[in-house]
């Protein structure tokens, strides 16, 4: 199927929040971009954008990656990794054998992200996040790297786990877990809280962080901010004090790395990520709360002045932002370097200008991904410079194209 639509339309103004600099979105107390003055606008029309239908009959597909030989290997949420035959409309799918009997998979919980490694070509290696359980019991999030057999039909476990111990709730709740290959070759993953109140604040424990670590050891890449840390777990943080980092992208030129982060009813985040930052987010209130406290501020700067203002804030509502990744390329026009962040709750895909300093200052949408293929969950960058949007729906999920008409 393919759909060719409008020309993009970028609306000069806030998403949700409706807010200008110095007027602090609700909640956090901290200022959103400026609005445009005079009302809306629009950027001129160019490119046109099609959006094709690769794959269907999918379920709560999770995450993409591709393969050299123009492939692409897709989880599932419910526990199932499926290869696609290639990436033009209406590909063949079929399952990759895999024993994945221990993933737990209960509310948010089940076979998540994946990345396929940079020299798969020799190794035939990807990594996965997935919830993990013995005995019908959750034990931890934990990342796992797989060899696929020469014929695509089936994989085995060369790393179990390549790094485990994240926490992980009974309910399935916040459990991250995106990877991310960094400029350098390292292996950023943003993780969730597990929605347990004393994680994102404790360095020792690995929920409500982005890692960095070596993608072979699973270790600490070198130059970890934390890396002299008694513990060896604080060796691995990059940042904290998240609540539920759902995307972690790569800016095409500059090599900084930005996360898109859930909030709770309101302030959902696009974070610019600096080495060793506190992001603010603690529903302990200091350790003096023992219940999980969605009330206070998601970046939270009354209790850590020094913590890293998000530079987008969703505001009064969310949109539950998810996977995210940059245009690159010369066919995308005015559209080159725009940030595409898919929504959940939102079904659409946000696309937002940054200027020199990473701040998000123009928010828009693609119109024809409106409501139109539900909740979108995974953004990737293909090979051939389109953008490739999966779809967390529950039933006859898919997997989208985008690219300049």
């Amino acid at each position: 199927m393919r759909r060719r639509m409008p020309a993009l339309t970028l609306l000069l103004a806030l998403a949700a929040a409706g807010c200008t600099r110095g007027e602090p979105s609700s909640g956090t107390g901290v200022p959103s971009a400026d609005a445009p003055r005079g009302g809306a606008s629009t950027t001129a029309p160019e490119p046109d954008v099609r959006v094709e239908v690769i794959a269907s009959g999918l379920e709560h597909v999770w995450d993409i990656d591709f393969l050299p030989d123009g492939t692409a290997l897709v989880t599932e949420r419910p526990g199932r990794i499926r290869l696609l035959s290639g990436t033009a409309s209406r590909a063949t799918v079929s399952d990759v054998t895999a024993d994945l009997r221990d993933v737990y998979v209960r509310g948010e919980g089940g076979l998540m992200g994946l990345l396929v490694h940079p020299d798969f070509a020799q190794t035939r290696r990807f990594t996965t996040c997935q919830t993990h359980q013995q005995g019908g019991a959750p034990v931890d999030v934990r990342l796992v790297t797989w060899e696929l057999s020469p014929d695509g039909r089936a994989a085995a476990r060369v790393a179990d786990p390549l790094l485990g111990g994240l926490p992980l709730s009974s309910s399935g709740r916040h459990s991250g877990c995106r990877p991310t290959l960094g400029p350098d070759g390292t292996l950023y993953v943003g993780t969730g809280d597990s929605a347990n109140p004393a994680v994102s604040q404790d360095p020792t424990r690995l929920g409500g962080k982005v890692l960095r670590l070596d993608l072979t050891t699973g270790g600490p890449a070198p130059g970890n901010q934390f890396a002299a840390a008694a513990n060896p777990a604080e060796r691995l943080v990059f940042t904290y004090g998240h609540r539920n980092v759902q995307g972690v992208t790569v800016q095409p030129g500059t090599g900084r790395l930005f996360a898109a982060e859930h909030g709770p009813d309101v302030d959902d985040e696009i974070n610019l990520l600096r080495a060793g930052g506190n992001y603010g987010w603690d529903p302990s209130r200091g350790g003096t709360e023992y219940n999980y406290d969605e009330n206070v501020p998601m970046t939270d700067l009354r209790r850590f002045p020094d913590a890293v203002p998000p530079v987008w804030s969703s505001g009064g509502s969310t949109e539950a932002i998810c996977g995210a990744a940059f245009l690159e390329g010369p066919q995308w026009g005015g559209l080159e370097g725009l940030l595409a962040v898919a929504a959940l709750k939102g079904s659409k895909l946000l696309l937002m200008r940054l200027d020199e300093q990473g701040t998000v200052v123009e928010v828009g949408q693609v119109p024809a991904l409106d409501g139109t293929h539900g909740r979108l969950r995974a953004v990737r960058p293909g090979p051939d410079g389109a953008l490739y949007v999966t779809t967390s729906n529950g039933e006859d999920d898919e997997v989208l194209r985008v690219s300049p008409a």
